[in-house]
């Protein structure tokens, strides 16, 4: 007997179930009502994004109807959009595949506490020591994010590290994870509390990558960050040391 497309949604929105499977990802929590599952959703195309409506309708319980119903409402909000992703069909031919993401306007759900302020507050203090200044507020606000973060003990101990940086920067609130790339680790924080400050001081992101660099003891590259308009920051780690250029290469005698 096939089951009433309603009650489905109904106990979906009922009984979230969570899908983040990286690293310090948060997943939804049980929601009774519609507001929760919309921002269950929300926070979905956060971590998560971009997604399919399929796979946010397997992650939290919701029936087709249910998931269209909430990414329609995040569309018209401005909240959410579609994005086209190409993917290999079994046949080798590619089609498009329809997937959904965050917008600027989704992330304010979340809020942005006293961006205004925030703003305001780092412009006096530019007009007041210069640029320096901006450098040291910006380096000491992310040493208190990973005071706690012991440094990587060589090699060996970077995806350690790169997994205890991403707890500290989910702890105060960046929504951070760590996902194996190649011969790296990304750290990805998919919400920025400070993205539009960040966007008039780029000195914040700054901080946040010399930071990682020291405590990795490695060389990172930041691949992307909101406050371009990315959908997430992401930092690449590189896990195999480059070769020294000034090392020889083993000759055949050497071998």
């Amino acid at each position: 007997m096939k089951s009433d497309p309603t009650t489905a949604d109904t106990r979906g929105d009922a009984a979230l179930a969570g899908a983040g499977t990286a690293h310090g990802a948060t997943t939804p929590g049980a929601a009774t009502h519609e507001g929760d599952t919309r921002t269950a959703v929300v926070d979905m195309l956060l971590q998560q994004g971009p997604v399919t409506a399929s796979e946010v309708g397997r992650a939290l319980g919701l029936s087709a109807a249910g998931v269209r119903r909430h990414l329609d409402a995040l569309i018209e909000a401005g909240e959410a959009r579609e994005v086209s992703h190409r993917h290999r069909a079994s046949r080798g031919r590619g089609r498009p595949a329809k997937r959904f993401q965050i917008t600027a306007q989704g992330r304010r759900r979340l809020g942005h506490a006293y961006d205004d302020l925030a703003g305001a507050a780092l412009r006096q203090l530019r007009e007041v020591g210069g640029d320096a200044a901006i450098t040291e507020f910006a380096r000491r606000r992310v040493d208190t994010i990973v005071d706690r973060v012991a440094p990587a003990d060589g090699p060996r101990d970077i995806a350690r590290a790169a997994d205890e940086v991403a707890d500290a920067f989910n702890d105060a609130g960046f929504a951070a994870s760590t996902r194996p790339v190649g011969h790296g680790v990304q750290i990805c924080q998919h919400h920025c509390p400070v993205s539009h400050v960040a966007e008039e001081f780029p000195e914040l992101c700054d901080a946040e990558r010399e930071a990682l660099t020291e405590i990795l003891g490695t060389h990172v590259q930041q691949l992307a960050t909101i406050a371009n308009g990315d959908v997430a920051c992401t930092t690449h780690v590189p896990l195999v040391s480059p070769p020294d250029p000034a090392e020889p290469e083993p000759t055949a005698r050497d071998r």
